[in-house]
């Protein structure tokens, strides 16, 4: 029986090619066969040309192939191929399936490695460069999601901090002002709204809480919501 290649679940980081790791460039460079997210840039697959490239889309609120077949695909292609690459938008631990993945491979006795990339609320604070955590005005940042499993309810408790960053925001962003508001929080709170971090056509708004209850437009990409008073602009800050 041929031995069992390596998976590495790598991050992408939030978009722009430039903005991977060098370890998980030299991966990319070194794949047989790369399996990579529906966000994931040409430019970004540039760098695995000599790869088999799969594509394994996952987008919120979009049709997408199912988890369970990606955990196959991966399985199948370690047995196929020497060095396995699951290419995932941002980081892999954070809102990326990895405990999904993890758990199938390790039970196929598949080795893996983990790389990290540049999560996109870091890279959203660089790009509107606003700071999450403020001495003296925020010291908390919690990243969360509205999207839930199956047996979980829709609406799940709001994370108790300074900061919040919502990610896949763009439906539900209005939902989460309205129950902010309705928490107490002050109307005027300073809200960004980063599309497209990184790219090209990257979009920044600033809004307050009460403008976001109204709604946010349909966007044309991913959609990330950076709320607190830690996001209010600067006196001399041209962004």
């Amino acid at each position: 029986m041929a031995a069992l290649g390596k998976v590495y679940l790598v991050g992408a980081g939030p978009g722009a090619a430039d903005l991977i790791t060098v370890r998980g460039a030299r991966l990319l460079a070194q794949a047989d066969v790369v399996l990579y997210d529906a966000l994931v840039t040409p430019e970004m697959l540039d760098l695995c040309r000599q790869a088999e490239l799969i594509s394994v889309g996952k987008r919120s609120g979009q049709r997408s192939t199912a988890q369970t077949l990606i955990n196959q695909q991966l399985v199948d292609c370690a047995a196929r191929f020497k060095r396995v690459v699951r290419l995932k938008g941002g980081d892999p631990m954070l809102f990326g399936r990895a405990d999904e993945e993890l758990r199938a491979l390790e039970a196929a006795g598949i080795a893996v490695e983990i790389v990290p990339g540049i999560t996109t609320a870091v890279a959203a604070a660089a790009a509107s460069k606003q700071p999450l955590t403020k001495r003296g005005v925020a010291r908390s940042v919690a990243f969360f999601t509205s999207s839930t499993a199956p047996d979980q309810p829709d609406h799940p408790a709001l994370p108790e901090t300074d900061t919040l960053v919502q990610y896949m925001g763009g439906r539900e962003a209005a939902a989460t002002a309205e129950r902010l508001l309705a928490e107490g929080r002050r109307p005027d709170l300073p809200v960004v709204v980063v599309e497209n971090c990184s790219r090209a056509d990257e979009r920044i708004l600033r809004l307050t809480l009460s403008d976001l209850a109204r709604g946010l437009e349909p966007g044309h990409g991913p959609v990330l919501v950076m709320l607190g008073e830690a996001l209010a602009k600067r006196e001399h800050q041209s962004l």
